[in-house]
């Protein structure tokens, strides 16, 4: 939806509007002309259904408006003493043209002085969930988000079933693009499995202003920018293409950022040429095979943090993989008394048979996940030239990232030894966003940029701060909770220290204080 397309929705919203309300505004003292001038006349109904003035606000937040509409009609039509629940359910299920009824076929007085509290438990409790959704969902949207890590891939740094909150204004949270969706859900609906969004109207994405940039080693939440696969639990097609803020949530440590080289040699990261350098509480794991007898695989894994688990190559010779071994107990397994050798499972780089599976999916480069690059990471503002060989690096961010997700129509096509953007012969291209390289910890067990590329600014969606609970998925009752991950943050150097006690303490505090504040009342 471009602005031309918003614009002619507000003026259409504007007229339905007035036509349905003119003579309300009337009766309730003001003029027919406050409910056609935008922004003013909602001011002005602000005034006469006795709530705040900043009420306005949520009626421009895209999916809060959603909620705030119902509840509009329904206090419009309460101020004019149609007050009944069936008349509130009327002015809901007519999407607010029971608003035209009272208007045109009415002489319902205006009741300025009208009781706002409820009149039945039931309504109060109504209204109580409602303005806490609309709260709820602009904290969601604006400023801290849940998110749950469901895969191994940043292990040990996130644990399967860390529980985190993610900041959204650390790096400016985005406006939101799909103007019709179930509020705090992603793309689907728990519990009945169907989409929970409209594909359309979009609206135009902007980042609000953030206090960082995504830095190097950030661990970075982020819409995945290749997903076109049906929603994670919906039954639906084989492919979908998503609206950005509907695709699939991943999480990765952003290993390269924009402007950087990136190079992977025998599974060590180089950004501009010096060697990756990782915060201290990262640990790498590699798959490992490994030679010996006599090994209890339950114990092993248990005491080595081996992340994935086994698989064996060749059990009557003891030779079998240890899946993600982290680099902190690596050197403890191999002097096992019953490990004869233990080798890191790193491609070469003469072994090509993986390169159609590593970016840019072409056997034309022997690169695989070990052995990878140089490639550039784009930056806002850089020029790049443009030839049949690097067009395979930026065919996707010129089509779709600088494309179709930002209302463009660029094609790229190949003629001869020319490139061409919508049939136009190109030698360059500048770049309008920054770009990431995200990788996962568990380097032999992550599903990263080494397979579907680069990950743009206008994907990114937070930046986990704050583990509050941590579930161990192989345990049960009390002894699932790992609690000395619960209250504590994601980055930082040194050894991880719980706030919980400090938390329950506070805890302890306010209820206390609100207890004996109420008794010294009554």
């Amino acid at each position: 939806m471009t602005l031309f397309d918003i614009l002619i929705v507000i003026l259409i919203v504007q007229v339905v509007h007035f036509l349905g309300t003119w003579k309300l505004y009337q009766r309730a003292g003001r003029s027919a002309w406050q409910a056609i001038i935008p922004v003013y006349n909602a001011y002005i109904l602000m005034k006469i259904i006795n709530r705040p003035w900043w009420w306005i606000f949520l009626l421009f937040i895209p999916v809060v408006q959603l909620l705030m509409f119902p509840v509009i009609w329904i206090e419009t039509a309460k101020s004019f003493g149609h007050d009944d629940p069936n008349k509130s359910i009327l002015s809901v299920i007519t999407f607010g043209f029971y608003l035209y009824y009272i208007n045109y076929f009415t002489t319902s007085e205006y009741e300025g002085n009208r009781e706002l509290k409820a009149k039945t438990k039931a309504g109060e409790t109504l209204g109580s969930i409602v303005f806490a959704v609309v709260a709820a969902t602009i904290v969601h949207t604006y400023f801290i988000q849940p998110f749950t890590i469901p895969t191994s891939s940043l292990e040990k740094s996130l644990l399967i079933g860390d529980f985190l909150f993610v900041s959204k204004f650390h790096y400016g949270a985005r406006t939101p693009g799909t103007a019709i969706a179930f509020p705090m859900v992603h793309d689907t609906i728990p519990g009945i499995k169907v989409k929970s969004y409209a594909s359309e109207p979009q609206l135009p994405m902007f980042r609000l202003p953030g206090f960082e940039d995504v830095s190097r080693n950030d661990i970075v939440v982020f819409n995945w920018p290749v997903d076109t696969v049906p929603y994670f639990r919906y039954s639906g097609p084989k492919t979908y293409l998503k609206p950005i803020d509907k695709k699939s949530n991943y999480v990765k440590r952003a290993v390269g950022v924009a402007g950087d080289s990136l190079e992977i040699k025998d599974g060590k990261i180089y950004t501009n040429g010096q060697p990756l350098q990782l915060p201290e509480r990262a640990d790498l794991q590699y798959s490992y095979i490994i030679k010996g007898d006599n090994f209890n695989l339950n114990t092993l894994q248990n005491r080595y943090d081996i992340t994935d688990g086994f698989g064996f190559i060749n059990r009557e010779q003891g030779i079998f993989k240890a899946i993600a071994i982290p680099d902190s107990k690596i050197e403890r397994f191999k002097k096992l008394p019953n490990v004869e050798s233990a080798v890191k499972d790193i491609l070469s780089k003469t072994d090509t048979k993986p390169s159609k599976k590593v970016f840019p999916n072409q056997a034309k480069r022997d690169w695989n996940r070990d052995n990878f690059g140089p490639i550039y990471i784009p930056e806002a503002g850089q020029t790049v030239e443009i030839d049949t060989s690097s067009i395979d690096f930026y065919k996707r961010i010129i089509e779709v990232y600088e494309g179709r997700e930002m209302g463009e129509e660029q094609n790229i096509s190949i003629k001869g030894d020319q490139v061409l953007l919508n049939g136009n012969p190109i030698t360059s291209y500048t770049f309008k966003q920054n770009y990431y390289w995200m990788m996962g910890d568990n380097r032999h067990n992550s599903e990263d940029s080494r397979f579907w590329g680069y990950v743009p600014q206008s994907h990114v969606v937070g930046k986990p701060v704050f583990i509050w609970l941590s579930l161990d998925p192989n345990k049960s009752g009390l002894s699932k909770i790992r609690w000395d991950r619960m209250f504590t943050t994601v980055s930082g150097e040194g050894k991880r220290v719980s706030y919980l006690p400090y938390f329950l303490i506070g805890l302890v505090l306010i209820v206390g204080f609100r207890y004996f504040r109420k008794k010294r009342k009554s």
